[in-house]
């Protein structure tokens, strides 16, 4: 079998650069220590770190942490095809310190602006954000804004993404009202129980990502499956159209990853799909 027919068929084709990975700690942009992992490529035949790959920072998804399965293949498989990358956990989830039920979409989008920071002392100019569902909301977000973007930002990879948080709100809201009510819920979520604060809900509906999406002054590939009974495939079309290159914009491609779930668990060659179409992407602009 052909290496091209194998990378089809899910079956990654060892990459040019070896993979070196460590843990991290650094401080985040809420007062509390965030947990990160770091994959680095490094030359194969000189174990010698590649001085000049593109370095990215990875943010996952709402409850999740970095080491969801689909966002350690694809940051993994990143570092062998030549790109650094830093993967964290936001406040109160995985390694980090905090208390999650009193973070919300703007004490996301600190963390990320302070991993931003750290990786950029760390790897080296960050050149991408890469966001898997509400972590890609919070990369569009801080890619919008023009005071807390890095200057270096070329691309963002955003990976099931919702195209606005008033959604999940909605969604928490009736998975338990006493949340809104009362002010304190618990939902569950990935078979776990999680305190909800009606101050996240509120926060969410604070924000307009519809707004600040055509001010993204980055290219943007967009990942989407129909088949995402999470976050549907509209959200996909939706960020494409309004990070639009006929407004002036670099603009926003949408790759479809059709029979794909949302954490991109049924079908392990999704993962691989997304990584190796990212790393040209973000080798591409950088």
């Amino acid at each position: 079998m052909s290496s091209d027919i194998r990378s089809l068929a899910g079956e990654p084709v060892e990459g040019p650069f070896e993979r070196y990975s460590y843990r991290v700690r650094f401080s985040g942009g809420n007062g509390f220590e965030l947990a990160g992992i770091v994959d680095r490529p490094r030359e194969r035949s000189t174990s010698e770190l590649l001085a000049d790959a593109p370095v990215a920072v990875f943010s996952h998804c709402f409850t999740c942490s970095k080491d969801l399965k689909a966002i350690a293949r694809i940051s993994r498989r990143l570092a062998e095809l030549g790109v650094s990358v830093l993967r964290f956990d936001m406040t109160g989830l995985g390694g980090s310190d905090g208390d999650f039920s009193r973070t919300h979409f703007t004490s996301n989008q600190a963390d990320l602006r302070a991993a931003i920071q750290f990786a950029g002392t760390e790897l080296g100019a960050v050149t991408g954000l890469i966001g898997h569902s509400f972590g890609g909301a919070a990369s569009l977000a801080v890619a919008s804004d023009e005071s807390a973007r890095p200057e270096t930002l070329k691309a963002v990879v955003a990976i099931a993404a919702p195209s606005d948080t008033v959604h999940l709100a909605n969604l928490l809201d009736r998975m338990n009202p006493k949340i809104q009510e009362e002010g304190l819920g618990e939902v569950e979520i990935g078979g776990r129980r999680w305190t909800i604060r009606r101050e996240m809900l509120d926060d969410f509906r604070t924000h307009q990502l519809a707004d600040q999406l055509p001010k993204v002054r980055a290219q943007v590939i967009a990942f989407h499956s129909p088949a995402d009974e999470t976050v549907g495939y509209d959200h996909a079309l939706r960020i494409s159209s309004l990070i639009s290159s006929e407004n002036g914009q670099p603009g926003c491609s949408v790759v479809t990853l059709s029979g794909a779930d949302h954490l991109l668990i049924r079908h392990p060659g999704d993962a691989i799909l997304v990584a190796d179409t990212a790393a040209a992407f973000l080798n591409r602009h950088r």
